[in-house]
C-alpha cells in the first residue's frame, strides 16, 4: 500500500510513476475523497469542540440554577440560557452524528481504493510496455550444442517413463501431471538440494501452512488484484497459497520487531496453487505452466536504506544454485508494464531449454520497498525507543518447480534418450549418475 501521505504531498509524483506504469489506478478518485474527507474530518472536529465547550458552559449553568443562594433572576436566566445550549448540543450531537458516519463510510471507501494501487517503480526500473521493453542484464554460461536433435521435455519425461501428463489429465484435468520413479525422485532431491543450499547462505528454513485466512491474502498484496487467479475452499474460507510469499509476509503481522531483529533471511518450501490463465498463442505445452507446483521460496526483512543491495544479493543466491546445478541461465530486469502488483523492482532468472528452444523463467526476484508492510503492518525500531519504521520486503524463487525440472532434463539430455544427472544432485539421488 502506498502512503497517503506521500499521495497528499507529491500527487504529480505518483501520477508520473502510475502513468510509468501503465496503470490506470484510481489515483483521482483516491485524492478526491482523501481531500473530501478530511474536510468532514475538520467539521466533525470543529463541531466535537463546541460541543464539549458547550457541555462544560452547561455543567456552570445547572450549578447556577441549583444554587439556592442565586438570585432567582439570575437562576430563571440561567435556566433559559441552559435550555438553548442543550437545544444546540443537541443538534450538533446528531449533526455530529452523521458526519462520523460519513467519515467511516469515505474512510471505508478510500482504504479499498488504496488496495488497488501497485507500488511505484524504482527510478532505475526501464519504462516499457511489455516483455520486449526488458532488458538483459547478464548471462551465464552458452547454450549446450548437440550433434543430434534435442527433445522437449514432454517427450523425454515420457520415453524416460517419469513424466504422465494423461494421468494428470485423468486425475484433475489440464494442466496436472504425475512424476514418476526417478522423476519424482528428482524433484524431491532438487527441492533438499535447494533447502540445504539456502540455508547454508544463511536463510532460515521455514514450514507454513498452505491454506491461509483471507486477510493474509489482503496484507500480502494478493487480493484483490490476483483474486481470478487462486484457489479458495468457501466452507472453511481460507485460500490455498500461489506462493510462500503470502504466509512468509504475513508471518510478522502487526509486529514491531525489536531492535538488532533485522535483517531476517527466510526459505520456506510448498506447494503452490494457481488458476492460471494461458494466454493464447503461447507455449504451454508440457508442465511449463500447471495449476499446481512446488517452489522454495526465498524472503528478507530488511532495513529500507539496505534494500537495493539486498535485492542484488538475492538475485545472487538463485543465481548461485542454478551455477551449481550448471545451467546456462540470464538476467533480465523487467520494464514497467511488467512489474508485479507489489514489486518497486524485479529481476527474472530466466533458463535456457534447448529442447523448447527458449529463454524459460525459473525464477523472480523483487524488492517491494515498504509497499507490503504497510498493508500488514510490519515495523521495526533502530534502537530502544526510537519511533517505528516500516520495513522493506523481498522476495525471490530460489527455485520453482517443475521448471528446474524442464532445464535440467533439456540441458543434460544425451543422444541415447538418457540424461546426465549433475553431480551436485548426486548424493541426493543415492550417487545415481544418468536416468534411466
Amino acid at each position: 500500500m502506498l502512503s497517503l501521505q506521500l499521495i497528499r504531498e507529491e500527487p504529480e509524483r505518483v501520477r508520473e510513476a502510475l502513468r510509468r506504469r501503465h496503470s490506470d489506478a484510481p489515483l483521482d478518485e483516491v485524492i478526491e475523497l482523501d481531500r473530501e474527507w478530511r474536510r468532514l474530518l475538520h467539521e466533525a472536529e470543529g463541531i466535537r469542540a463546541e460541543r464539549n465547550a458547550l457541555s462544560k458552559e452547561i455543567g456552570q449553568l445547572s450549578r447556577t440554577i441549583n444554587d439556592p443562594e442565586a438570585p432567582a433572576r439570575e437562576r430563571r436566566h440561567a435556566q433559559h440560557r441552559r435550555d438553548d445550549l442543550v437545544a444546540r448540543s443537541t443538534y450538533l450531537s446528531q449533526r455530529l452524528e452523521g458526519l462520523e458516519e460519513q467519515v467511516k463510510e469515505l474512510q471505508r471507501r478510500l482504504d479499498q481504493l488504496l488496495l488497488t494501487i501497485p507500488n511505484l517503480p524504482d527510478d532505475r526500473v526501464p519504462e516499457g510496455e511489455g516483455e520486449p521493453d526488458n532488458v538483459v542484464v547478464r548471462q551465464w554460461g552458452e547454450p549446450p550444442s548437440f550433434d543430434f536433435s534435442p527433445l522437449p521435455h514432454w517427450e523425454l519425461g515420457e520415453r524416460l517413463g517419469i513424466l504422465d501428463l494423461e494421468a494428470g489429465a485423468r486425475l484433475s484435468g489440464s494442466h496436472f501431471y504425475v512424476l514418476k520413479g526417478a522423476g519424482a525422485r528428482l524433484q524431491r532431491a532438487l527441492i533438499q538440494l535447494a533447502l540445504d543450499f539456502h540455508t547454508a547462505r544463511g536463510y532460515q528454513e521455514i514450514y507454513t501452512p498452505a491454506l491461509v485466512r483471507e486477510e493474509c491474502m489482503w496484507r500480502g498484496g494478493w487480493l484483490p488484484t490476483f483474486a481470478g487467479l487462486m484457489y479458495h475452499d468457501a466452507e472453511e474460507d481460507l485460500w490455498l497459497l500461489p506462493t510462500a510469499e503470502v504466509a512468509l509476509t504475513n508471518l510478522h503481522r502487526e509486529e514491531i520487531l525489536p531492535p538488532g531483529t533485522l535483517p531476517c533471511y527466510y526459505v520456506a518450501y510448498t506447494p503452490c496453487f494457481r488458476r492460471e490463465k494461458f494466454a493464447g498463442g503461447r507455449d504451454v505445452r508440457g508442465v511449463k505452466r500447471v495449476h499446481q507446483f512446488e517452489k522454495v521460496e526465498l524472503y528478507k526483512f530488511v532495513e529500507p536504506e539496505r534494500s537495493a543491495e539486498e535485492l542484488e544479493a538475492l538475485v545472487e543466491d538463485a543465481c548461485a544454485l542454478l551455477r551449481a546445478l550448471g545451467i546456462p541461465h540470464r538476467v533480465v530486469l523487467l520494464c514497467t508494464g511488467e512489474l508485479g502488483f507489489n514489486s518497486a523492482m524485479t529481476y527474472d532468472i530466466e533458463a535456457w531449454t534447448p529442447g523448447s528452444g527458449e529463454w524459460l523463467e525459473v525464477s523472480s526476484c523483487s524488492n517491494c520497498t515498504d509497499f507490503q508492510a504497510r498493508r500488514a503492518g510490519i515495523r521495526f525500531r533502530r534502537e530502544k525507543g526510537s519511533r517505528p519504521e516500516f520495513v522493506h520486503t523481498l522476495n525471490g524463487t530460489g527455485l520453482a518447480l517443475p521448471r528446474i525440472l524442464i532445464a535440467l532434463l533439456e540441458n543434460y539430455q544425451r543422444a541415447d534418450g538418457s540424461v546426465a544427472v549433475p553431480e551436485v544432485l548426486r548424493p541426493y539421488l543415492g550417487g545415481l549418475e544418468s536416468l534411466p
